[in-house]
């Protein structure tokens, strides 16, 4: 059976394909894996060739049997070189292709002068600013896989009280709720497209390595393991009365959810809980704001006016760099459009879902702060992920 129903994978197509009418674009040569997926049902070695008008031709180098099952595409064609790439486009009828959109946000610099030789006299501009437009705008299939995703966080946030312990160190604790995802069929590895991140189920953070700044694009990061994977879960040993927080990525089918929850042994202080219900208040008010329609940078700006208010500016969205937005897109990738930030061109439509993250950062102490994922509706937003928000206390 194809893994995307077919007629999703048309939708998508003609969606990029009016895209790529209005601005211009002849066609489009996709190479990037998740937006191979994305369009293909596949994420097999191969190129996804998409003209502005017409039917899509994958062009697969390997494995051509799993492609064939797993794409619902009828044109799917096996190819053994770059030359076939150039040979199977100009067959397709292009021979006079003058704009072809590639992925140059993630494409690299050798692998663009390749496709330049392939086809001269042929300008190879951006497509993927209309592909995440495109993939912005969920449909009630692909929301359907992200709540399946947060049921799978659910289950692991009750888990947590089974399982922390004083005296284990953040990777053991990490390792044991990984364990419990891969139980669920998680897939372990997250999808990211900005250069140079990486994402390995989430972050583990306790403490003071909850305020270790780190190259995260989010406001948090944590030591990590080593300096070659710099945030995350490190050694620290998790001790009673410091915040233990998990900031958890569930993935059903590729699609991901995010969310983040705070954990404590023992009773957290008075200060802390102030400063979360700070940040669960921040969270309801950019929920009852955001509503089709909505500019996501007025979102961002509400969130900044009132940690203001509360005497916590200085710490919101991480410290001493805090991060310039509040929420962002899901789906196949971690950090999808809309950006709820500062400078947002994005406004809210139906069908978006978006990670709400307002957090701050206690310097050498830790963090208070919370993430839930929302799907935007004709209402409203809707929650999908349902675990409490409150501080988890634990004996």
């Amino acid at each position: 059976m194809p893994s995307t129903p077919i007629d999703e994978v048309h939708h998508r197509i003609k969606a990029l394909q009016h895209a790529m009418q209005r601005h211009g674009f002849d066609a489009a040569l996709i190479v990037q894996q998740t937006d191979l997926y994305y369009f293909s049902g596949t994420a097999q070695d191969a190129h996804l060739y998409v003209p502005a008008e017409g039917e899509p031709r994958l062009l697969v180098r390997r494995d051509f049997q799993r492609a064939s099952e797993e794409s619902p595409l009828e044109d799917v064609m096996h190819i053994k070189s770059f030359e076939d790439v150039k040979n199977a486009v100009l067959t397709d009828g292009a021979g006079s292709l003058k704009c072809l959109g590639m992925e140059l946000d993630v494409l690299p610099v050798n692998n663009y002068h390749v496709y330049v030789g392939l086809f001269p006299g042929t300008e190879i501009k951006d497509v993927s600013l209309l592909i995440k437009l495109v993939r912005m705008i969920k449909s009630p299939y692909e929301i359907d896989l992200i709540r399946r995703a947060a049921a799978m966080n659910d289950e692991l946030f009750r888990l947590v009280k089974d399982i922390l312990r004083e005296g284990m160190s953040e990777m053991e604790f990490s390792g044991l709720l990984e364990a419990e995802y891969r139980r669920m069929g998680h897939q372990g590895y997250v999808r990211v497209r900005s250069f140079n991140q990486h994402v390995f189920y989430g972050h583990v953070m306790s403490g003071r390595n909850l305020a270790v700044p780190s190259c995260s694009v989010g406001p948090t990061g944590g030591p990590g393991a080593n300096a070659s994977m710099p945030h995350g879960a490190g050694s620290k040993i998790i001790q009673r009365h410091e915040p233990v927080q998990i900031d958890y990525v569930g993935v059903v089918k590729g699609y991901v959810v995010d969310q983040a929850r705070t954990y404590y042994l023992g009773e957290p202080p008075e200060e802390f809980r102030r400063i979360h219900e700070v940040a669960v208040r921040i969270q309801q008010a950019l929920v009852e704001q955001g509503m089709p329609g909505t500019r996501a940078e007025a979102m961002y700006d509400t969130a900044l006016r009132m940690a203001e208010e509360a005497g916590w500016s200085e710490f919101f969205l991480g410290h001493p760099m805090p991060v310039p937005f509040v929420g962002h897109g899901v789906g196949l990738e971690l950090d999808e459009f809309p950006i709820v930030g500062k400078k947002s061109p994005h406004v809210l439509q139906e069908g978006m879902v978006i990670a709400l993250e307002p957090k701050f950062i206690i310097p050498d102490r830790g963090l208070a702060g919370i993430e839930n994922s929302y799907a935007v509706t004709s209402t409203g937003m809707e929650r999908l992920t349902p675990f409490d928000d409150a501080i988890q206390v634990l004996p």
